[in-house]
This record gives C-alpha cells, sequence and structure tokens, in this order.
C-alpha cells in the first residue's frame, strides 16, 4: 500500500534491515519483541494506513479517513 522497499520501512520503523526482513517473511504474526512489532505498526500509521477489525472480525487495514474542516 505504501510502496516502501524493506530497507525504507525498516528505517521509518527505527529496526534492522535483516529484522525487518524476518518480520515480512514470517507465516502469519510474527514472533518476536513487542517493542520491535510496536516499532513497525507504529511507522505504518504515522505514514498513514488504519488497522481495522480484528482477527476473530476480519482484521484490515484501510487508508486513515482524514477529517476534513470547512473553518481555516
Amino acid at each position: 500500500m505504501l510502496g516502501l522497499t524493506v530497507a525504507e520501512m525498516a528505517k521509518l520503523a527505527g529496526i534492522g534491515f535483516t529484522t525487518m526482513v524476518r518480520l515480512e517473511s514470517a507465516d502469519g504474526v510474527p514472533a518476536g519483541n513487542v517493542k520491535t512489532l510496536t516499532s513497525v505498526k507504529s511507522a505504518i500509521e504515522k505514514a498513514g494506513i488504519e488497522f481495522i477489525g480484528s482477527p476473530e472480525e476480519g482484521a484490515g487495514v484501510r487508508w486513515k479517513i482524514k477529517k476534513f474542516s470547512l473553518r481555516n
């Protein structure tokens, strides 16, 4: 969705390239340090992606809905 390379995503998340490769190649939710996974999630959210749903309710992602105001 974001069009980032693995290296770019790793840099945005503040984690190592090989760690990002390991996370990407995992089947399902990867095992890893909670701080590492939180860093990746935060970087994705800062880039404009919103996590929705839950594993039981059809989890997914979407672009964050921007709130517009007529006031400036």
